[in-house]
């Protein structure tokens, strides 16, 4: 019953930075975990990054710590992922994704969580 709503993608060189949101509608959105799950071309969805309710504890993917950050306003009900030091690697399909258990968003799953966004394109060129 969360719709997600991604923006923020789009093409950037090679070392620079892209800033993703994920909005977040329903009157229980705020008490939702969230995270960032990622898809390039002939490769599985991977997990990218996750935040609790109300935010403070988070999970970074190994490949992706200390470049991205994984950050929510509950005001305004949005998760941002804050991507620094972009690679070509990291070109993908980024998706928002919601779930009631942080525990279950942040183990890695690639399906079955509560609510998932349309995703939003992330090309990163060299």
């Amino acid at each position: 019953q969360v719709q997600l709503v991604e923006s923020g993608g789009g093409l950037v060189q090679a070392g620079g930075s892209l800033r993703l949101s994920c909005a977040a509608s329903g009157r229980t959105s705020s008490t939702y975990a969230m995270g960032w799950f990622c898809q390039a071309p002939g490769k599985e969805r991977e997990f990218v990054a996750a935040i609790n309710w109300p935010g403070g504890l988070t999970k970074l993917a190994d490949s992706v710590k200390g470049r991205f950050t994984v950050s929510r306003d509950i005001a305004l009900n949005t998760e941002y992922l804050q991507m620094n030091s972009l690679k070509p690697e990291d070109t993908a399909v980024y998706y928002c994704a919601a779930d009631r258990s942080y525990g279950r968003i942040s183990s890695s799953p690639r399906s079955g969580l509560d609510s998932w966004g349309q995703g939003t394109q992330v090309t990163v060129s060299s």
